[in-house]
């Protein structure tokens, strides 16, 4: 494993992502409310572009929403532009179907960099 310098903690406002080329490999760089993830750029489904597509949250009925429909995790899941497949960009895994995940790969903040550990 080797660790990347992406660019300044300035260039990833909070709430945004863009997508960084390391080595011949496309990564999505994403700064959830100040929490960074790195996502391959590549959908299990159909090998789309995964980190080009949106990002937004989801709803939950559950007892902790007292079973009514609520917007949830604003900023959270990230939607391909191919098909929608949907995921949660903390882990890797895909909404609709749990077994399916995506690789997650470790982020660190030093010296006001942000660096990935591929």
């Amino acid at each position: 494993m080797a660790s990347h310098i992406i660019g300044p903690v300035a260039e990833f406002p909070a709430d945004t992502h863009r997508v960084v080329k390391i080595r011949n490999i496309e990564i999505g760089v994403f700064n959830v409310n100040g929490t960074f993830y790195a996502l391959p750029n590549v959908c299990p489904h159909q090998f789309g572009p995964l980190c080009e597509g949106s990002v937004n949250g989801t709803m939950a009925c559950n007892a902790d929403t007292g079973w009514n429909y609520t917007w949830v995790r604003d900023g959270e899941i990230l939607t391909c532009p191919w098909h929608g497949w949907e995921f949660d960009i903390p882990t890797g895994r895909a909404l609709a179907r749990s077994k399916v995940r995506i690789r997650t790969y470790p982020v660190t903040i030093e010296d006001g960099q942000v660096i990935v550990t591929l």
